[in-house]
């Protein structure tokens, strides 16, 4: 160590003199990093103790709460080693900042959205309204919940294709995955089928998944007869609902129900109709109608 500091000395001071900056700077950015690895784990930290702390539902929240806090701890720590730096290089901050102020008021009225959407991205997190891995409608658009920031949301639809949202867009979040769900289902039978029947068959077929260990956990309640909901063109259309936990299992527990009840429906004979028309040919004046010539084309 005394010979380097023998030789450091002996050097040009212009050459002491930066390699001095070039060591500070090398500091700076070994704080930085090292600031960043503590930020992250004590927010990994954090994250476990919620985790444990809380039920199944909440951790989605903590999730999306310790990503947005860890990218805004990155971004904080990276400013203030960037002024740190423009601060051993020479170049004074105070200018910069001012020169800021003076542009901000320039683009103020361009960044208007911007901060439109961070303000109402903190909003989103702070009530809670949406998690990662939500099921959601937002702007007119749905699908699954991929990630939350502060600036936008990012949604993946059925199709596979994604989304983002800026958050300043949402005007309502209709989510359709929290805390329970139920799966409306509406099916028709024939005019001629008593409905009691139907709906009697509807219950066995709930019954029935509800006694597989594979559908029992999913379906929270027994099967909700609301009742007959309309006369149709072709149909008697009646109507039960399915309470599933969690939310995120509604359409696999009602397709399957779907697919059951339609064997069912099969074997006890039950008609699902579908549109009929009906040829009306007329009627003349002494009551009598033309006849409906049917013409079978020729090989």
């Amino acid at each position: 160590m005394e010979q380097f500091l023998a030789v450091f000395k002996e050097l040009d001071p212009e050459l002491r003199a930066a390699l001095t900056l070039s060591l500070r700077v090398i500091v700076i950015l070994i704080i930085t990093w090292i600031l960043q690895v503590i930020a992250a784990r004590l927010i990994r930290l954090f994250r476990a103790y919620m985790a444990r702390r809380t039920s199944g539902d909440e951790i989605a929240r903590i999730e999306t709460l310790a990503r947005v806090f860890r990218n805004a701890a990155g971004a904080v720590i990276f400013i203030v080693a960037g002024t740190l730096i423009l601060g051993e290089l020479g170049i004074s901050v105070a200018p910069i900042l001012a020169t800021a102020g003076v542009a901000g008021v320039a683009i103020g009225f361009g960044a208007q959205s911007l901060v439109k959407n961070f303000l109402a991205g903190f909003f989103l997190l702070f009530d809670d309204q949406i998690r990662q891995g939500d099921v959601v409608q937002i702007a007119g658009i749905g699908g699954l919940v991929e990630e939350v920031t502060l600036r936008y949301v990012r949604l993946r639809d059925l199709e596979g294709h994604v989304h983002y949202v800026p958050n300043g867009e949402i005007t309502v979040v209709t989510n359709r995955t929290r805390e329970y769900a139920t799966a409306v289902i509406e099916v028709g039978v024939a005019y001629r089928e008593n409905p009691d029947e139907a709906f009697a068959v509807m219950r066995e077929v709930a019954d029935a998944m509800r006694a597989e260990p594979a559908w029992k956990d999913r379906m929270a309640a027994e099967l909700e007869i609301l009742g007959v909901n309309k006369w149709a063109d072709s149909a008697v259309m009646l109507v039960a609902r399915l309470k599933v936990v969690p939310a995120i299992q509604q359409w696999s527990v009602k397709r399957e129900f779907l697919k059951r009840l339609k064997k069912a429906y099969d074997e006890r004979g039950i008609e699902i109709p579908f549109p009929h028309v009906t040829l009306y040919p007329g009627m003349l004046k002494d009551g009598s109608a033309p006849p409906l010539h049917v013409v079978t084309p020729t090989k």
